[in-house]
């Protein structure tokens, strides 16, 4: 995703030690807000550029020649190198507390449980880390027929378990996200879509689960921000053209 050009200045109030910073990228906010050792998950090509303070290792549910033979579109990216092979909504191999830093972008619409995998990632970090996350508006992506995820259907995947609506996210995908061949049958498009949907879940095929505008997004922020605890403080919500970064700060 290519990084646009709008400028954010954010402050930080009337005892600020640093003048406010001015954001025009993702690596500009990290510049400001990331330090010490972290993680970034499912960087592939597009790794988070790092300040000078801030070393990142990469996770990923498969290694990098691995994810070469899946992505054969990007054969001849260049793919950064995993260091953890791992599951980026459960980091069983992180020990919690560890973490100066989670880095998540463009992952956390691929979630099945995206509350679940907040809240696990905040126990990866250490007092005073940060989650830094970018997801996309649908608006400006192949998602812009799907009809927004509300909160209530992400609580009830948290709290009921996202099985109950994984099929409902590959028929609305397959249904919505492709265009219908030109002089295509209506009925005939949606058997298709029906089939297709059967396909990518048994192959468990990475979709896009939950789509939002920014308003939405925050929404499940502000939720989680509440259920637990006040944990964290939101530092940095920053639109950067067809997508946003939001940046939690977890309390000492």
């Amino acid at each position: 995703m290519n990084e646009q050009n709008q400028t954010v200045e954010v402050g930080r109030g009337e005892h600020a030690e640093h003048p406010p910073v001015r954001f025009t990228s993702r690596g500009a906010i990290a510049a400001g807000l990331l330090a010490g050792e972290g993680i970034e998950i499912g960087a592939l090509h597009s790794p988070l550029e790092m300040p000078p303070h801030a070393r990142a290792r990469y996770v990923d549910r498969k290694s990098t020649p691995d994810l070469r033979r899946e992505y054969t579109e990007m054969a001849d990216a260049d793919l950064v190198e995993v260091d953890i092979v791992d599951d980026g909504e459960a980091l069983a191999t992180i020990p919690d507390g560890s973490q100066a830093f989670i880095v998540a972008n463009h992952f956390l619409e691929h979630c099945e449980d995206p509350i679940g995998t907040i809240g696990t990632h905040l126990r990866k970090l250490q007092p005073g880390g940060a989650l830094f996350y970018t997801v996309p508006d649908k608006r400006f992506t192949f998602d812009f027929r799907r009809p927004l995820t509300p909160i209530q259907h992400m609580i009830e995947d948290h709290e009921l378990g996202p099985e109950r609506s994984r099929r409902g996210h590959y028929e609305e995908w397959a249904l919505l996200t492709p265009n219908m061949v030109e002089g295509q049958d209506q009925g005939e498009f949606e058997r298709w879509a029906a089939g297709h949907a059967r396909d990518l879940e048994q192959e468990n095929f990475s979709i896009h689960m939950h789509v939002w505008t920014q308003a939405e997004f925050l929404a499940l922020i502000l939720h989680c921000r509440e259920r637990f605890d006040e944990e964290f403080d939101i530092e940095a919500a920053v639109r950067l053209g067809p997508e946003f970064t939001v940046v939690l700060r977890k309390r000492d």
